[in-house]
C-alpha cells in the first residue's frame, strides 16, 4: 500500500491539519473506481475546504449482490487512481472490519478514533440522499458527522418525505457547519460526470477495440485500466447491478 493510503486504524487527520482539519468520507463499492468518484471527492474537498477525503471501499455493500472484483483488487485500483490526486487517500476501514458495510457503524468508529472535535463529513450523491431512509439508523448519521450532498447541475434532489422533513432543520452553509464536528446537512455543487460503473463493467467485458480502450482509459485512468487488463478483471459484466445507494 502506498504512503497515501490510510491504514484501518489510522482514522485521524494528517499532520498538516494539526488534528483540526475537516475529514471527508466517500464510501462505495468502487467496482471499479472511475473518474466520477474522483470528481465527486475533489468537488466536495474544494467546496467544503476539507483537509482530506478518504475513499473507503465497502467490504460487502448490503444493498448489492456479489461484487465483480475482490476487496484487494478494488482497494489497489483506488491506490492507482489516487496517484496524482492531492488530498485524497484510501481508507481500508470497512474492508478490514469485514462483513456487511453499514455507514452508521463506520461513523461511530471513526468518531471514536478522531475524537469529539474534528469535523467529519460524509459525502453522498443526490441519489443516495433521496433514498437515505433505506439506510440503517439513517437518522443517527448526523450525530457523528455532517452529511454533504452533491447537487449536480440539472438534477433536482427528490428525497423521500421523511428524509426531507429530517434534513430541513439541519441544513446549513458549509462555513457555519464546519465550525462544529457534526450535525448539519450541507449541499455543494458538482458538474455532471457521465460515467457509471455498470456501463464500465459492460465495456470491460466486451471484446476490446481501439476506440473502446481509449474511452475506458479516459474514464478509468491509464494505471487503473492497465491493472484491470493485466489481472483479467471484469470479464463478466454481471458481477452485480448497482442500486441507487451503495449502502447501508
Amino acid at each position: 500500500m502506498n504512503p497515501a493510503a490510510a491504514s484501518p486504524g489510522a482514522s485521524r487527520p494528517s499532520a498538516t491539519g494539526a488534528g483540526s482539519g475537516a475529514v471527508g468520507i466517500l464510501g462505495g463499492s468502487f467496482d471499479p473506481v472511475h473518474r466520477g468518484h474522483l470528481a465527486l471527492a475533489q468537488a466536495a474537498r474544494a467546496a467544503l475546504g476539507l483537509e482530506q477525503v478518504r475513499l473507503m471501499p465497502a467490504a460487502q455493500p448490503w444493498q448489492k449482490g456479489a461484487l465483480a472484483a475482490s476487496a484487494a483488487d478494488r482497494a489497489h485500483l483506488i491506490e492507482l487512481a489516487l496517484g496524482e490526486q492531492p488530498g485524497l487517500v484510501l481508507d481500508m476501514h470497512e474492508i478490514a472490519r469485514g462483513g456487511p458495510s453499514y455507514t452508521i457503524d463506520t461513523l461511530r468508529e471513526l468518531r471514536a478514533a478522531l475524537g469529539p472535535a474534528t469535523p467529519l463529513v460524509l459525502i453522498v450523491g443526490g441519489d443516495q440522499f433521496d433514498r437515505l431512509d433505506t439506510w440503517r439508523e439513517w437518522q443517527a448519521l448526523t450525530e457523528h458527522a455532517h452529511l454533504a450532498v452533491a447537487q449536480r447541475a440539472g438534477a433536482a434532489l427528490t428525497p423521500a418525505a421523511a428524509v426531507q422533513a429530517w434534513a430541513l432543520p439541519r441544513r446549513a452553509a458549509p462555513a457555519a457547519a464546519l465550525r462544529r464536528p457534526a450535525g448539519a446537512v450541507i449541499e455543494f455543487a458538482m458538474p455532471p460526470v457521465p460515467v457509471s460503473a455498470t456501463a464500465l463493467r459492460a465495456a470491460l467485458a466486451a471484446p476490446p477495440t481501439p476506440e473502446g480502450e481509449a474511452q475506458l482509459r479516459a474514464a478509468l485512468g491509464p494505471a487503473v485500466l492497465d491493472y484491470i487488463r493485466a489481472h483479467h478483471l471484469y470479464r463478466n459484466p454481471h458481477g452485480h447491478q448497482e442500486t441507487a445507494a451503495h449502502d447501508r
